[in-house]
């Protein structure tokens, strides 16, 4: 049998990369491509079907007939030759196997990229505020089939697919291609549908490691301890708070009262007749919110409802930075509870983890089998309080993945406030961290100039969104963390007077007939009350730790 003529590596060698799972353009071997047999011009037809005994390419014009595919090797790759064609209409692909009926599929590998140029420059550049919309994975339709388009940045991988059920979880089967030197990788896979679960394998290069990953900008997730993500689109619900977010952007919150309800949607309430489960979003709209608005309170803040893997970390270890997680439900119902909570005149602020994330496999840590989301040098990329990995803020690509998430949880699920967990953490090289177990910046100081210039973007973008504020819980004297970043602070709208609580607490602990003595618990805090503006908070932390 003549294998037929194609430029660059050997057939064989093309197909041994394919079956490894580490080629970065099989679209330059599957799919169609002008090619030449016997001096003769015409276009070949390639295909991997491993359960494949015969494939016939079928055409879309009705006055052309079939063409059989031959096998050119045993493990499934499949070939036919069109003498004389120079353009190809679409076509399709009747496999047959043993013992089921014949099936006609869309070709993966006859579409065309579909990322602009100008949306990996911007990826690459970290100014892609809408990242979500590029990234993970979209319904649509394409060339009039409809199927779903997946995109992941994994610059130093070998070979990136998409696995899922509907291909039995074979890294073969859908390798996609990188889209030149971005470090993005993309493919179309037809005639997918939504709620299809599926995870990135990836390859990683010298080592050829292999590992399966949660889509990083996935919607949905399953639930614990599963940890597919699910093909889902945001777009069916319809938001009736239009009210409010108008009333919104004409108000000054530095100057109107503010009462927030801070909740852990897992500990709120439970169903104690139903093995003590938790309440859904829908259920919690319907009971969580009239007992805060009887309470009095203006804002709901929910503890981070990001998904994470592990419970007891009350999501402060998020890993679906874009999935709302499933333990109560869909993301539509968040956005019906946050809807209702509008509808009712309250607020909602979500808690939001920019400071570190969890060494789970599945997730971001090494996720191309390289340090990319997280620093490479464990003095700067690794926390020693709670063992978790923490973001290099001076990669373009990491920190526009941050920025377009905070901007997400904004636009797409209309939160009125992001308050960000552990500010000082990121603020300090040498947090939690005893000499010689930490790098000096630049400078030679100890301040993360990186972490500086994200919180100053993030909050300068946040603040384009008008009624819309930030909260920083910040432990320590950092100057000027609510003084606009332009004029040199970080920006932030309010920031928790946790010194105010500590001291509160302490007061109310002593025996009321000692009180009198302790005064100066109460008023101390003046001496810096004025310098920031502060929210004072009676903190999850210390409500459970005592």
């Amino acid at each position: 049998m003549k294998i037929l003529e194609h430029k660059g590596e050997t057939l064989t060698a093309e197909m041994e990369r394919i079956l490894r799972g580490e080629h970065s353009d099989p679209f330059r071997f599957l799919g169609a491509h002008a090619s030449e047999s016997e001096g003769t011009a015409g276009i070949a037809i390639r295909a991997f079907l491993p359960e494949a005994e015969e494939v016939m390419v079928v055409f879309a014009e009705r006055d052309r007939s079939p063409v059989k595919m031959r096998r050119i090797h045993s493990k499934g790759f499949f070939e036919t030759f069109i003498a004389g064609r120079q353009e190809l209409s679409p076509y399709r692909l009747q496999v047959s196997a043993a013992g089921k009926p014949a099936q006609t599929l869309e070709d993966p590998y006859r579409f065309p990229p579909l990322l602009s140029d100008l949306d990996l420059h911007l990826i690459n550049e970290g100014n892609h505020l809408h990242l979500y919309n590029k990234l993970g994975s979209h319904l649509c339709t394409v060339q009039g089939v409809a199927g779903v388009r997946f995109a992941v940045w994994a610059p130093n991988a070998a070979g990136v697919s998409v696995v899922g059920d509907f291909n039995g979880w074979d890294r073969r089967r859908h390798l996609m291609r990188v889209r030149g030197s971005s470090g993005v990788w993309e493919l179309f896979v037809p005639e997918l549908k939504e709620g299809t679960r599926y995870k990135y394998e990836i390859r990683a290069t010298g080592t050829h490691e292999i590992q399966q990953k949660t889509d990083p900008v996935g919607f949905l997730t399953e639930v614990r301890p599963k940890t597919a993500s699910i093909v889902h689109s945001l777009d069916r619900y319809r938001w009736n708070d239009a009210q409010w977010m108008t009333q919104r952007a004409t108000r000054n919150m530095l100057e109107q009262p503010m009462a927030v309800y801070e909740v852990h949607l897992g500990s709120w309430d439970r169903v104690s007749a139903e093995g003590n489960r938790f309440l859904a979003y829908r259920e919690l709209s319907e009971r969580l919110i009239p007992a805060v608005k009887e309470l009095g309170f203006t804002h709901i803040e929910l503890l981070p409802v990001m998904e994470h893997p592990f419970d007891g970390s009350w999501g402060y270890q998020t890993l679906g930075y874009f999935a709302p997680t499933s333990r109560f439900g869909p993301p539509e119902d968040l956005m019906l509870f946050i809807d209702r909570c509008h509808q009712a005149n309250l607020g909602v602020i979500l808690d939001w983890v920019p400071g570190h994330f969890p060494n789970d496999w599945h997730g971001l840590m090494r996720f191309d089998g390289t340090c990319l989301y997280e620093h490479a040098d464990p003095r700067k990329g690794q926390h020693p309080d709670w063992g978790t990995l923490i973001f290099n803020y001076g990669r373009n690509e990491v920190r526009g993945f941050l920025l377009s998430n905070a901007l997400y949880w904004l636009d797409q699920f209309h939160a009125d406030g992001l308050r960000v967990d552990g500010v000082a953490s990121m603020l300090y090289l040498d947090y939690s961290r005893k000499p010689g177990e930490w790098l000096p910046n630049a400078y030679g100081g100890h301040e993360n100039l990186e972490a500086i210039e994200f919180l100053k973007q993030f909050n300068t973008l946040v603040h384009q969104r008008p009624g819309v504020f930030t909260v920083a819980e910040e432990s320590t004297a950092w100057p000027g963390v609510t003084r606009p970043a332009h004029l040199g602070g970080l920006g932030f709208t309010f920031k928790w007077n946790l010194g105010w609580m500590h001291d509160m607490l302490e007061y109310m602990s002593k025996d009321p007939v000692h009180r009198k003595y302790q005064h100066n618990l109460l008023t101390f805090v003046l001496l810096y009350a004025f310098h920031e503006n502060f929210v004072l908070p009676l903190s999850h932390d210390e409500v459970v730790h005592g």
